[in-house]
């Protein structure tokens, strides 16, 4: 090689490549196009909570700015809006395709098929209403530290969802690229971290024990989503992980509102 060719860049590492792939998938925010091997798939829905952390920041931020000219309940619609922008929507989305395809009652095959469809059914438009009132109502209760906190759990039930032994309901699609790509152990260290940051924030706010029950609250509505997902339809898809990430965010926030 000549002295005026350039060299090849290094091979990006699975670490950086994984965040860089979640970044690009849960929020606006450009990633490139890293590579998308499962290795960095796994890394990717591994580091999910760590973009839930950045996320819920910016919605809580909005919100308590918000919440200082605004009634609690509009600052609280005006940080999940922000949430909505910042991902596309793309959960709700997943989680209006899923309740279509469930709730049509069909076989998994016809069911999958009803939520490949860019329209909307009723039924995914009750629930999507369901869930936006419910997030909006308790967010507005609970303040935006537990926004902040919802919206990592979301994705920490993302996490959990793919880890080993959860299957992919198609051959194809995000659920294929990503179903079965995380260690078991891997989730609970995410979980751990995200368990620790929880129990801080309950020292800090005077709540020692909600926060972290929250989270527990978020995972276990995530669970019984996602088996029921996986016994309907064979496995995960895209919209079951948007979904499990409105679920689990609705959950957690409820569990906040509910503290005394």
């Amino acid at each position: 090689m000549s002295p005026d060719t350039p060299a090849s860049s290094a091979p990006e590492e699975p670490v950086a490549a994984g965040l860089r792939l979640a970044a690009g998938t849960f929020t606006i925010w450009p990633a490139g196009l890293p590579r998308t091997d499962r290795v960095t798939a796994g890394w990717a829905m591994a580091l999910a909570p760590l973009i839930g952390l950045g996320l819920g920041l910016a919605g809580a931020a909005v919100m308590a700015a918000a919440g200082l000219l605004v009634s609690p309940l509009l600052a609280a619609a005006l940080g999940l809006g922000t949430l909505a922008v910042l991902t596309r929507g793309l959960h709700l989305d997943g989680l209006a395709d899923l309740a279509d395809g469930l709730g049509s009652g069909k076989p998994a095959g016809q069911a999958l098929d009803i939520m490949k469809r860019s329209d909307i059914g009723p039924f995914g438009v009750v629930t999507l209403v369901f869930t936006l009132l419910t997030q909006a109502a308790a967010a507005s209760e609970a303040g935006p530290t537990a926004l902040a906190l919802a919206v990592v759990t979301g994705r920490l039930a993302v996490t959990w969802a793919c880890v080993t032994g959860v299957p992919s309901a198609r051959p194809g699609g995000l659920g294929a690229m990503v179903a079965g790509t995380v260690r078991q152990s891997t989730a609970i260290i995410a979980t751990a971290a995200v368990a620790a940051g929880a129990l801080v924030l309950g020292l800090l706010a005077g709540g020692l024990v909600v926060f972290p029950v929250a989270v527990a609250a978020g995972l276990g509505a995530a669970w019984a989503v996602r088996a029921h997902a996986v016994r309907r339809l064979g496995g995960i898809t895209g919209d079951v992980l948007g979904a499990l990430v409105e679920v689990a965010t609705a959950a957690a926030l409820i569990i906040c509102a509910a503290a005394p």
